[in-house]
Protein backbone atom coordinates (compact mmCIF):
# COMPACT_ATOMS: atom_id res chain seq x y z
CA UNK A 1 0.00 0.00 0.00
CA UNK A 2 1.20 3.54 -1.13
CA UNK A 3 0.81 6.48 1.71
CA UNK A 4 0.75 9.95 1.73
CA UNK A 5 0.80 12.59 4.56
CA UNK A 6 1.23 16.02 4.79
CA UNK A 7 1.71 18.38 7.93
CA UNK A 8 3.98 18.81 10.09
CA UNK A 9 4.86 16.40 13.03
CA UNK A 10 4.20 19.03 16.41
CA UNK A 11 0.42 18.58 15.69
CA UNK A 12 -0.09 15.60 13.19
CA UNK A 13 0.44 12.37 15.44
CA UNK A 14 -0.12 10.41 12.28
CA UNK A 15 3.12 12.37 10.62
CA UNK A 16 5.42 12.31 13.74
CA UNK A 17 4.89 8.76 14.65
CA UNK A 18 7.13 8.21 10.85
CA UNK A 19 9.54 10.95 11.47
CA UNK A 20 10.52 11.28 14.88
CA UNK A 21 11.48 14.59 15.37
CA UNK A 22 9.58 18.00 15.65
CA UNK A 23 9.56 20.02 12.67
CA UNK A 24 7.43 23.19 12.87
CA UNK A 25 6.42 23.39 9.04
CA UNK A 26 4.70 21.27 6.71
CA UNK A 27 6.35 18.72 4.53
CA UNK A 28 5.51 15.81 2.42
CA UNK A 29 6.16 11.92 3.52
CA UNK A 30 5.90 9.44 0.78
CA UNK A 31 5.85 5.60 1.08
CA UNK A 32 5.92 3.31 -2.06
CA UNK A 33 7.50 -0.25 -2.80
CA UNK A 34 9.49 -0.54 0.09
CA UNK A 35 10.89 3.08 -0.12
CA UNK A 36 10.36 5.67 2.44
CA UNK A 37 10.96 9.63 1.80
CA UNK A 38 10.41 12.98 2.91
CA UNK A 39 10.31 16.22 0.49
CA UNK A 40 12.41 18.26 2.92
CA UNK A 41 14.92 21.08 2.50
CA UNK A 42 18.24 21.99 3.63
CA UNK A 43 17.08 23.12 7.04
CA UNK A 44 15.67 20.13 7.83
CA UNK A 45 17.71 17.95 5.74
CA UNK A 46 20.84 17.47 8.34
CA UNK A 47 18.28 17.14 11.70
CA UNK A 48 16.10 14.61 9.74
CA UNK A 49 19.24 12.30 8.38
CA UNK A 50 20.39 11.90 12.06
CA UNK A 51 16.78 11.25 13.80
CA UNK A 52 15.61 9.16 10.84
CA UNK A 53 18.63 7.52 8.55
CA UNK A 54 16.66 5.08 6.74
CA UNK A 55 14.59 8.13 5.17
CA UNK A 56 15.33 9.28 1.82
CA UNK A 57 15.58 12.85 1.28
CA UNK A 58 14.39 14.66 -1.40
CA UNK A 59 15.16 18.16 -1.72
CA UNK A 60 12.34 20.73 -3.12
CA UNK A 61 15.27 22.49 -5.20
CA UNK A 62 15.36 19.56 -7.05
CA UNK A 63 11.62 19.70 -8.60
CA UNK A 64 11.95 23.24 -10.07
CA UNK A 65 11.84 25.28 -7.19
CA UNK A 66 13.71 28.54 -8.16
CA UNK A 67 11.74 28.25 -11.74
CA UNK A 68 8.67 28.49 -10.12
CA UNK A 69 9.80 31.47 -7.72
CA UNK A 70 11.20 33.22 -10.91
CA UNK A 71 7.66 32.50 -12.57
CA UNK A 72 6.10 34.49 -9.43
CA UNK A 73 4.68 31.96 -8.16
CA UNK A 74 2.73 32.19 -4.70
CA UNK A 75 4.53 30.10 -1.99
CA UNK A 76 1.36 27.59 -1.53
CA UNK A 77 1.07 26.72 -5.26
CA UNK A 78 4.46 26.57 -5.57
CA UNK A 79 4.64 24.08 -2.67
CA UNK A 80 1.81 21.89 -4.43
CA UNK A 81 3.44 22.04 -7.67
CA UNK A 82 6.92 20.42 -5.79
CA UNK A 83 4.87 18.40 -4.22
CA UNK A 84 3.10 17.12 -7.10
CA UNK A 85 6.65 16.77 -8.83
CA UNK A 86 7.93 14.40 -6.03
CA UNK A 87 4.69 12.28 -5.98
CA UNK A 88 5.14 11.88 -9.49
CA UNK A 89 9.04 11.16 -9.42
CA UNK A 90 8.22 8.39 -6.97
CA UNK A 91 5.51 6.96 -9.45
CA UNK A 92 2.63 7.00 -7.10
CA UNK A 93 -0.46 6.80 -8.60
CA UNK A 94 -3.06 5.64 -5.69
CA UNK A 95 -2.01 6.35 -2.12
CA UNK A 96 -3.78 5.90 1.55
CA UNK A 97 -3.86 9.23 3.03
CA UNK A 98 -5.28 10.22 6.38
CA UNK A 99 -8.23 12.19 6.61
CA UNK A 100 -6.29 15.81 7.74
CA UNK A 101 -4.43 15.40 4.33
CA UNK A 102 -5.31 19.20 2.87
CA UNK A 103 -7.78 19.52 0.54
CA UNK A 104 -6.05 21.55 -1.61
CA UNK A 105 -3.05 19.20 -2.35
CA UNK A 106 -5.46 16.56 -2.91
CA UNK A 107 -7.14 18.47 -5.71
CA UNK A 108 -3.81 19.01 -7.44
CA UNK A 109 -2.89 15.45 -7.24
CA UNK A 110 -6.25 13.85 -8.52
CA UNK A 111 -6.12 15.97 -11.38
CA UNK A 112 -3.14 14.84 -11.89
CA UNK A 113 -4.90 11.47 -12.21
CA UNK A 114 -3.27 10.27 -8.41
CA UNK A 115 -5.82 8.22 -6.66
CA UNK A 116 -6.09 8.89 -3.01
CA UNK A 117 -8.01 7.54 -0.58
CA UNK A 118 -8.73 8.21 2.67
CA UNK A 119 -8.06 5.86 5.22
CA UNK A 120 -8.27 6.69 8.74
CA UNK A 121 -8.44 3.20 10.07
CA UNK A 122 -5.19 2.31 8.29
CA UNK A 123 -3.20 4.99 10.24
CA UNK A 124 -4.78 4.38 13.67
CA UNK A 125 -3.37 1.24 13.13
CA UNK A 126 -0.05 1.94 12.39
CA UNK A 127 0.14 3.80 15.63
CA UNK A 128 -0.85 1.64 17.28
CA UNK A 129 2.24 -0.70 16.92
CA UNK A 130 4.60 1.78 18.42
CA UNK A 131 8.24 2.22 18.35
CA UNK A 132 11.04 1.74 20.77
CA UNK A 133 11.69 5.20 21.38
CA UNK A 134 7.79 6.13 21.59
CA UNK A 135 7.18 3.39 24.59
CA UNK A 136 10.28 5.27 26.36
CA UNK A 137 8.56 8.53 26.20
CA UNK A 138 5.60 7.33 27.32
CA UNK A 139 7.41 5.83 30.27
CA UNK A 140 9.00 9.09 30.91
CA UNK A 141 5.63 10.78 30.84
CA UNK A 142 4.62 8.79 33.30
CA UNK A 143 7.33 8.81 35.50
CA UNK A 144 6.91 12.28 35.62
CA UNK A 145 3.16 12.29 36.11
CA UNK A 146 3.45 10.56 39.15
CA UNK A 147 6.14 12.75 40.54
CA UNK A 148 4.05 15.59 40.49
CA UNK A 149 0.84 14.05 41.38
CA UNK A 150 2.73 13.16 44.54
CA UNK A 151 3.83 16.82 44.60
CA UNK A 152 0.28 17.32 44.41
CA UNK A 153 -1.34 15.11 47.00
CA UNK A 154 1.49 16.64 49.21
CA UNK A 155 0.19 19.85 48.86
CA UNK A 156 -3.72 18.37 50.42
CA UNK A 157 -2.23 16.70 53.19
CA UNK A 158 -0.10 19.68 54.08
CA UNK A 159 -2.86 21.64 54.22
CA UNK A 160 -4.56 23.10 57.26
CA UNK A 161 -8.11 22.76 57.45
CA UNK A 162 -10.13 25.93 58.49
CA UNK A 163 -13.96 25.05 58.72
CA UNK A 164 -14.84 23.68 55.37
CA UNK A 165 -11.65 25.37 53.79
CA UNK A 166 -7.79 24.09 52.73
CA UNK A 167 -5.47 26.49 53.63
CA UNK A 168 -1.71 26.74 53.06
CA UNK A 169 -0.19 29.43 55.33
CA UNK A 170 -2.41 32.67 55.39
CA UNK A 171 -3.97 31.92 51.91
CA UNK A 172 -6.43 29.46 50.94
CA UNK A 173 -5.14 26.40 48.90
CA UNK A 174 -6.74 26.78 45.08
CA UNK A 175 -6.98 24.54 42.44
CA UNK A 176 -4.45 27.10 40.25
CA UNK A 177 -2.00 26.91 43.22
CA UNK A 178 -2.13 22.87 42.99
CA UNK A 179 -2.25 23.08 39.52
CA UNK A 180 0.46 25.11 39.01
CA UNK A 181 2.56 23.15 40.95
CA UNK A 182 2.01 19.75 38.68
CA UNK A 183 3.18 21.99 36.28
CA UNK A 184 6.49 23.16 37.40
CA UNK A 185 7.48 19.56 38.27
CA UNK A 186 6.09 17.94 35.03
CA UNK A 187 8.20 20.81 32.86
CA UNK A 188 11.03 20.51 34.99
CA UNK A 189 11.33 16.49 34.27
CA UNK A 190 11.11 17.10 30.64
CA UNK A 191 7.07 16.30 30.26
CA UNK A 192 4.74 19.59 30.35
CA UNK A 193 1.60 19.01 31.52
CA UNK A 194 -1.25 21.59 29.97
CA UNK A 195 -2.81 24.59 31.48
CA UNK A 196 -6.29 22.86 31.45
CA UNK A 197 -5.33 19.36 33.44
CA UNK A 198 -8.06 18.75 35.85
CA UNK A 199 -8.16 20.39 40.33
CA UNK A 200 -11.54 19.93 41.23
CA UNK A 201 -14.09 19.49 43.76
CA UNK A 202 -16.03 16.68 43.29
CA UNK A 203 -18.69 17.37 46.39
CA UNK A 204 -22.24 17.31 45.53
CA UNK A 205 -23.70 18.86 42.24
CA UNK A 206 -20.00 18.84 40.87
CA UNK A 207 -19.18 20.53 37.62
CA UNK A 208 -18.54 17.04 35.15
CA UNK A 209 -16.81 16.50 32.03
CA UNK A 210 -13.59 18.25 31.02
CA UNK A 211 -14.21 21.04 33.32
CA UNK A 212 -10.54 21.94 34.77
CA UNK A 213 -11.31 23.28 38.21
CA UNK A 214 -10.67 27.06 39.69
CA UNK A 215 -11.03 28.59 43.55
CA UNK A 216 -10.53 27.48 46.78
CA UNK A 217 -10.08 23.91 47.52
CA UNK A 218 -12.76 22.46 50.32
CA UNK A 219 -11.93 19.98 53.21
CA UNK A 220 -13.93 16.68 53.77
CA UNK A 221 -14.87 16.74 49.54
CA UNK A 222 -13.52 14.61 47.12
CA UNK A 223 -10.87 16.79 44.93
CA UNK A 224 -9.99 15.00 41.44
CA UNK A 225 -6.76 15.29 39.85
CA UNK A 226 -6.38 14.57 36.25
CA UNK A 227 -3.10 15.28 34.27
CA UNK A 228 -1.85 14.38 30.97
CA UNK A 229 1.84 15.64 30.48
CA UNK A 230 3.60 15.05 27.49
CA UNK A 231 7.20 13.80 27.15
CA UNK A 232 9.36 16.66 25.07
CA UNK A 233 11.44 14.49 23.55
CA UNK A 234 9.35 11.99 21.62
CA UNK A 235 6.24 13.62 21.89
CA UNK A 236 4.22 10.67 23.91
CA UNK A 237 1.77 11.30 26.54
CA UNK A 238 0.50 9.92 29.81
CA UNK A 239 -2.53 9.71 31.61
CA UNK A 240 -3.47 9.81 35.10
CA UNK A 241 -6.51 10.14 37.87
CA UNK A 242 -6.89 9.96 41.59
CA UNK A 243 -9.92 11.80 43.76
CA UNK A 244 -8.66 12.38 46.95
CA UNK A 245 -10.00 13.81 50.19
CA UNK A 246 -8.55 15.69 52.84
CA UNK A 247 -10.31 15.57 55.72
CA UNK A 248 -12.99 13.69 57.16
CA UNK A 249 -14.32 11.46 54.74
CA UNK A 250 -18.05 10.72 54.73
CA UNK A 251 -19.71 7.24 54.34
CA UNK A 252 -21.44 7.88 51.18
CA UNK A 253 -17.88 8.91 49.43
CA UNK A 254 -16.01 6.01 50.81
CA UNK A 255 -19.11 3.51 49.27
CA UNK A 256 -18.83 5.53 46.00
CA UNK A 257 -15.18 5.23 46.05
CA UNK A 258 -15.16 1.30 47.02
CA UNK A 259 -17.55 0.62 43.65
CA UNK A 260 -15.60 2.77 41.26
CA UNK A 261 -12.70 0.78 42.93
CA UNK A 262 -14.49 -2.36 42.21
CA UNK A 263 -15.03 -1.35 38.61
CA UNK A 264 -11.39 -0.38 37.78
CA UNK A 265 -9.66 -3.49 38.96
CA UNK A 266 -12.28 -5.80 37.66
CA UNK A 267 -11.40 -3.70 34.03
CA UNK A 268 -7.87 -3.94 34.37
CA UNK A 269 -7.54 -7.71 35.21
CA UNK A 270 -9.58 -8.05 32.10
CA UNK A 271 -6.63 -6.33 29.76
CA UNK A 272 -5.48 -9.05 27.75
CA UNK A 273 -4.45 -9.29 23.78
CA UNK A 274 -7.96 -10.00 22.19
CA UNK A 275 -10.02 -8.63 24.34
CA UNK A 276 -12.45 -6.08 23.24
CA UNK A 277 -12.68 -2.17 24.87
CA UNK A 278 -16.58 -2.68 24.50
CA UNK A 279 -16.06 -5.88 27.08
CA UNK A 280 -13.98 -4.24 28.97
CA UNK A 281 -16.48 -1.46 29.51
CA UNK A 282 -19.09 -3.53 29.81
CA UNK A 283 -17.58 -5.14 33.17
CA UNK A 284 -17.36 -1.79 34.30
CA UNK A 285 -21.13 -1.02 33.65
CA UNK A 286 -22.01 -4.43 35.28
CA UNK A 287 -20.78 -2.72 38.38
CA UNK A 288 -22.25 0.59 38.43
CA UNK A 289 -25.54 -1.26 37.29
CA UNK A 290 -25.70 -3.76 40.03
CA UNK A 291 -25.45 -0.81 42.28
CA UNK A 292 -28.12 1.22 40.37
CA UNK A 293 -26.53 4.01 38.85
CA UNK A 294 -26.75 4.39 34.92
CA UNK A 295 -24.53 4.01 31.98
CA UNK A 296 -23.93 4.61 28.98
CA UNK A 297 -25.93 0.91 27.88
CA UNK A 298 -29.48 1.96 30.75
CA UNK A 299 -29.94 5.30 29.09
CA UNK A 300 -32.52 5.72 26.97
CA UNK A 301 -31.57 6.84 22.72
CA UNK A 302 -30.85 10.45 22.83
CA UNK A 303 -30.86 11.27 26.13
CA UNK A 304 -27.81 12.66 27.84
CA UNK A 305 -26.24 11.42 30.78
CA UNK A 306 -24.83 13.87 33.44
CA UNK A 307 -24.57 11.64 36.64
CA UNK A 308 -23.58 7.73 36.97
CA UNK A 309 -20.69 6.09 35.03
CA UNK A 310 -21.82 8.81 31.85
CA UNK A 311 -18.46 8.25 29.72
CA UNK A 312 -16.70 5.87 28.50
CA UNK A 313 -13.96 3.57 30.52
CA UNK A 314 -11.28 4.92 28.63
CA UNK A 315 -8.67 5.51 25.66
CA UNK A 316 -5.60 4.75 23.93
CA UNK A 317 -2.57 6.65 24.79
CA UNK A 318 0.51 7.37 23.13
CA UNK A 319 1.27 10.72 20.09
CA UNK A 320 -1.87 11.76 20.87
CA UNK A 321 -3.59 11.89 24.59
CA UNK A 322 -6.76 10.33 23.40
CA UNK A 323 -6.33 7.37 20.05
CA UNK A 324 -7.51 4.45 19.44
CA UNK A 325 -8.17 1.84 20.79
CA UNK A 326 -11.62 2.76 22.22
CA UNK A 327 -12.54 1.40 25.91
CA UNK A 328 -16.26 2.52 25.17
CA UNK A 329 -19.81 1.57 23.39
CA UNK A 330 -17.62 1.92 19.81
CA UNK A 331 -14.39 -0.34 20.91
CA UNK A 332 -15.40 -3.49 18.59
CA UNK A 333 -11.00 -3.49 17.86
CA UNK A 334 -9.27 -6.48 19.94
CA UNK A 335 -6.70 -4.98 21.95
CA UNK A 336 -3.10 -6.13 20.74
CA UNK A 337 0.05 -6.48 22.50
CA UNK A 338 1.53 -3.00 22.53
CA UNK A 339 -1.44 -0.89 23.15
CA UNK A 340 -1.35 1.43 25.65
CA UNK A 341 -4.42 2.49 27.36
CA UNK A 342 -5.87 4.66 30.40
CA UNK A 343 -8.89 2.97 32.22
CA UNK A 344 -11.01 5.37 33.66
CA UNK A 345 -13.93 4.35 35.25
CA UNK A 346 -15.89 6.94 37.37
CA UNK A 347 -19.17 7.82 38.47
CA UNK A 348 -21.24 10.89 39.96
CA UNK A 349 -24.10 10.95 42.37
CA UNK A 350 -25.42 14.66 42.34
CA UNK A 351 -26.49 14.22 46.11
CA UNK A 352 -22.72 12.89 47.30
CA UNK A 353 -20.37 13.49 44.80
CA UNK A 354 -18.33 12.03 42.18
CA UNK A 355 -14.96 9.92 42.23
CA UNK A 356 -12.65 8.67 39.57
CA UNK A 357 -9.66 6.59 39.06
CA UNK A 358 -7.13 6.52 36.09
CA UNK A 359 -4.09 4.13 35.45
CA UNK A 360 -2.18 3.42 32.20
CA UNK A 361 -1.57 0.01 30.83
CA UNK A 362 0.65 -1.47 28.48
CA UNK A 363 -1.06 -4.24 27.22
CA UNK A 364 1.56 -7.34 27.31
CA UNK A 365 1.92 -10.85 25.28
CA UNK A 366 0.16 -12.34 28.96
CA UNK A 367 -2.05 -9.72 30.03
CA UNK A 368 -1.34 -5.91 31.37
CA UNK A 369 1.53 -3.79 33.12
CA UNK A 370 0.68 -0.78 35.19
CA UNK A 371 2.22 1.61 34.84
CA UNK A 372 0.79 3.77 37.28
CA UNK A 373 -0.96 1.34 39.56
CA UNK A 374 1.39 1.49 42.32
CA UNK A 375 0.49 4.79 43.49
CA UNK A 376 -2.16 4.64 45.98
CA UNK A 377 -5.53 4.54 44.53
CA UNK A 378 -6.56 5.68 48.44
CA UNK A 379 -8.92 8.50 49.24
CA UNK A 380 -6.30 9.93 51.81
CA UNK A 381 -3.39 12.22 50.27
Amino acid sequence: MNVLIYGDTETSPTLRHEVPLAIGDSFLYLEADGRRAVLTNALEEGRIARAAPELERLLGDAFGRDELIAAGQPWWAIDEEVCVRAVAAFEIRAAAVPPTFPIALADRLRAEGVELTPAGAVFAQRRRHKTDAEMEGIRRATAAGLEALGEAATMLRDAAIRGEELWDGDQRLTAEDVRARIREVCVRLGASAPPDIMVKPMGPEPRIGHDPGSGPLPAHAPILIDLWPQDEASSCWSDMTRTFVRGDISDAIADLHALVLSAHEQSCAAVRPGAKGVDLYGIACDVFEAAGYPTGRTKRPGETLREGFYHGLGHGVGLAVHEPPVLGRTGAAPLIAGDVIAIEPGTVDRAVGGVRVEDLLIVTEGGSENLTGGFSHGLVP
